[in-house]
């Protein structure tokens, strides 16, 4: 028998918080949207028509899928970051809010560095980060650089829905050895990298152990390789007064700070997010 939009949006969400979704409202949603190709505008307005079997197979697929722990985010192919929508997909992290911090920190220094500021979103993934610095900081030039082709490819596809081709490029570089000499006289540069300790992996939840890129994951043995690494290695990228900046995990904004002394840096900031955990870590290379 035929179900309206609405059956359909309440029986998912029934499915999701049955298995445990947190946000199987929103979820809900966001998956018979994306059956039947609406928008959310045109969801709402068509709650009480009934829907083709395609949608109802397509939907039925879609939280089959999610129920086995797949991130909606992935079921989507998008998500929302820093105002803007990125393409999303195995290959790449989903960009999640506490990056957000990231993002506003390199803004605001990207901003004070003046026009032509540049910067370098290193460990890029999505690009949620440059893309962000970019959109916001219009004079500004961002290079997205990461190791995987797979999330060079995604990065490429972002810079084109955000239409900033003319000020954002791509590169492939290996955070763990030194920059090439093309990446060079950055104002900024905003590192997300691999942060969990391999002993971890195996205790994270299943939607990011099982489906999340394990190496953008994998942090070593401690979870302080990348920034052991990029620290030492990559401060002849910046400019004289340039900023460093690192998302950090649960317990390693102190550790992180002493590698960035110890080094060279200075004006040293930790910043929270909005748990009130240390997730930033800044420094100025004044050597």
């Amino acid at each position: 028998m035929a179900a309206t939009y609405n059956n359909l949006f309440l029986d998912a969400r029934r499915r999701l918080r049955e298995a445990g979704v947190e946000n199987a409202p929103l979820e809900a949603r966001e998956l018979v949207c994306k059956a039947a190709g609406k928008t959310r505008e045109q969801y709402y307005r068509d709650m009480a028509l009934y829907a083709s079997d395609a949608v109802e197979e397509q939907l039925e697929q879609l939280v089959e899928r999610r129920v086995a722990g797949e991130p909606v985010a992935y079921l989507l192919g998008e998500w929302e970051f820093y105002g803007l929508t990125l393409m999303v997909g195995p290959q790449v992290l989903i960009p999640r809010m506490d990056t957000e911090v990231l993002a506003e920190r390199a803004i605001l220094l990207a901003r004070a560095a003046g026009d032509g500021a540049r910067v370098l979103d290193l460990c890029a993934g999505s690009g949620c980060v440059g893309l962000a610095v970019a959109s916001n900081v219009p004079d500004c030039r961002v290079i997205l650089a990461d190791f995987s082709e797979a999330a060079l490819k995604v990065c490429k596809e972002n810079i084109r829905r955000c239409d900033l081709n003319a000020r954002v490029t791509c590169v492939q570089t290996n955070a763990l050895e030194e920059p090439e000499a093309a990446l060079w006289d950055f104002d900024v540069i905003a590192c997300n990298p691999p942060y969990i300790p391999t002993g971890d992996l195996a205790g994270l939840d299943r939607s990011v152990r099982d489906f999340e890129p394990r190496s953008a994951l994998d942090g070593g043995e401690d979870g302080l390789d990348f920034y052991r690494s990029v620290v030492s290695r990559w401060g002849v990228a910046l400019r004289l007064g340039g900023s460093l900046l690192f998302e950090v995990g649960i317990g390693q904004a102190e550790e992180v700070k002493a590698m960035m002394e110890q080094q060279g840096f200075s004006n040293l900031q930790i910043h929270l997010d909005t748990q009130g955990i240390g997730r930033v870590v800044e420094g100025t290379l004044n050597l």
